[in-house]
């Protein structure tokens, strides 16, 4: 739960950031191309009657919208396929917490293989953002991910596979709390979906700096305590209950509502 690969998203602009420009180059390229319609050919506008030279640019526009939305098709298909080169199963969507603890709780029960290994870390290695978060750590090989504290790149997978916006993604939950922060995303109550980072020394009196462990909530259980789902628990993943002192802050994706 803690060690080096837990204090391991980049800047201001994570694998989201990046994806969401994609789709929307792709969206706005569509409306821009059904907004503009071909003008008709000069010489055979003049010599139609009204009604025939009314079906022309009937069957034009009808012609061009057809031509548009192919066009927005294939952006589309193109920002998806961006997408999973980034990392994501689906682009960065409208996403309901419910979807995101619907997954994890799928997860509860998977252990660590050999060499310390999940489906997490091969994930996280195959994504361009381990190269990054790599190199701003400090230059090492990504292959160093492998093996190596999971929980937050258990948090970021969810996030990846279920394609909510401003999740974030990390291998330190240092960096993953900060970039809450920095955001305008982090804050001190528990909300379904949202991240939660622990410090098990100082809990609720820690900073960011200390943080040791991440996990989602499922839900605040009203006395103090929160039900969450965490990646790296006694070597697996488990749905816990936790003390609330026990938690430094919590990071807000954008859910939709």
């Amino acid at each position: 739960m803690s060690g080096r690969f837990d204090r391991l998203s980049l800047d201001r602009f994570t694998s989201e950031d990046k994806a969401l420009g994609i789709a929307a180059g792709a969206v706005l390229a569509g409306a821009v191309g059904l907004s503009v319609l071909n003008p008709l050919a000069g010489g055979r506008a003049a010599a139609e009657t009204p009604a025939a030279a009314a079906a022309v640019a009937e069957q034009g526009t009808a012609s061009h919208a057809s031509s548009g939305a192919r066009t927005v098709k294939a952006e589309r298909a193109s920002a998806a396929a961006e997408a999973r080169r980034e990392g994501f199963k689906v682009p960065p969507h409208a996403v309901k917490p419910a979807e995101v603890i619907k997954l994890a709780k799928k997860q509860v029960g998977v252990h660590e293989g050999k060499g310390g290994m999940t489906k997490y870390h091969r994930w996280y290695v195959s994504t361009p953002h381990a190269k990054e978060t790599a190199k701003r750590d400090g230059g090492f090989s990504v292959k160093e991910y492998n093996g190596a504290q999971w929980c937050n790149m258990f948090v970021s997978w969810l996030g990846a596979q279920t394609g909510v916006k401003n999740m974030g993604w990390d291998a330190y939950t240092v960096q993953h709390a900060n970039w809450f922060k920095e955001t305008g995303r982090w804050g001190h109550t528990a909300k379904p979906g949202s991240v939660v980072f622990f410090d098990w020394q100082d809990g609720s009196k820690a900073g960011i700096g200390d943080i040791d462990h991440v996990g989602i909530v499922v839900k605040d259980n009203g006395n103090g305590k929160i039900t969450t789902i965490e990646g790296n628990t006694d070597n697996a993943v488990k749905e816990k209950v936790r003390d609330k002192s026990q938690v430094v802050g919590f990071g807000y994706p954008d859910y939709a509502r």
